[in-house]
Formats: structure tokens, C-alpha cells, sequence
């Protein structure tokens, strides 16, 4: 079952690679007592999320404060060292928190798998977007193709805030 607006985000554990090596931060370490927009993508370094839908949030970052969030949170079933050179590759993005969800734990408890076995990259998440206030899905937007950020970009979310 896909998570929806109202449920609560699945506990499970992150990994982030910092100097200081892998952290492994839980769901409620990253979303307790915080707004944060929350979006979800297929693969680090794929097209559509590298070109079009990551660069749409690190250009809206200033309106995602404006509007009362306190973080933004790229998630994908990639490794934390793959999220890390992601991040490291793509100017203006250290001020988003990459999160590696590397067996896809939350991914598959949130109902957002996809199996992209087809293109040779196994099973991934869903493209999403999502306002969580507090640990609680308050807006979700699941994109229904893929190769496309539209129903899941930056501006959407915005909009929908």
C-alpha cells in the first residue's frame, strides 16, 4: 500500500556519508519536529533526476525556507558513497541532505518501489515529492511516468504548500 496523505513515515535507517564516515541516521532523527520537502528518485546521476528534477530544488531552496521548511531531503535506493559523489557533482547541492536508502528499506515500507529491471537498474523508487510535517505525510505527489519530474517538481510541491 502507497503511503498517503496523514500516515506516518516508516522507522527505518538511512545511510549519509560524512568526513567522519557512513551515518546511519533513523527516520525520526531526520524528520522529528521538523517541516522538511522530501523527494524521492529513481538513480543518482540518471537523467531525468540529475538534469531536471534535483536542480529544481536546489533552485528553490530559498522559497521552500520562505514557505516554513526547515530541510530539503533527496532520497534514492543508491549507496551512501553514490548519493555522496552525486551530491559532491552537482554545484549548490551541499545544502540538501542526500539520503541513501541502499536496500530500499523505506522505499518498499512507504509502497514507492518500482521495478526498473527493464533499464538494468533493479528495483528503485517511485519519483515523489512530499511535505512532512513532523513525521506525517501532509502533501505526496507520485509521478506517473517515467522519465518525467513534472507532477513531482520543486514548483508543484511549492504550489501545493
Amino acid at each position: 500500500m502507497t503511503i498517503s496523505v496523514g500516515d506516518k513515515l516508516p522507522e527505518t535507517v538511512f545511510a549519509v556519508k560524512t568526513p567522519d564516515g557512513i551515518k546511519k541516521p533513523s527516520t525520526r532523527e531526520v524528520f522529528a519536529g521538523k517541516v522538511v520537502a522530501l523527494f524521492g528518485v529513481p538513480g543518482a546521476f540518471t537523467p531525468t533526476c540529475h538534469a531536471q528534477h534535483l536542480p529544481g530544488f536546489i533552485n528553490a531552496l530559498d522559497e521552500f525556507a520562505a514557505k516554513g521548511v526547515d530541510e530539503v531531503v533527496c532520497l534514492s535506493v543508491n549507496d551512501a558513497h553514490v548519493m555522496a559523489a552525486w551530491q559532491a557533482a552537482t554545484p549548490t547541492a551541499e545544502k540538501i541532505l542526500f539520503l541513501a536508502d541502499g536496500n530500499g528499506d523505506f522505499t518498499r515500507a512507504a509502497g514507492l518501489e518500482i521495478d526498473a529491471s527493464a533499464g538494468g537498474m533493479g528495483q528503485r523508487c517511485r519519483r515523489f515529492s512530499m511535505l512532512v510535517r513532523d513525521g506525517i505525510v501532509d502533501v505526496i505527489h507520485i509521478e506517473p511516468a517515467p522519465g518525467q519530474a513534472i507532477e513531482t517538481s520543486a514548483e508543484k510541491l511549492l504550489a501545493s504548500i
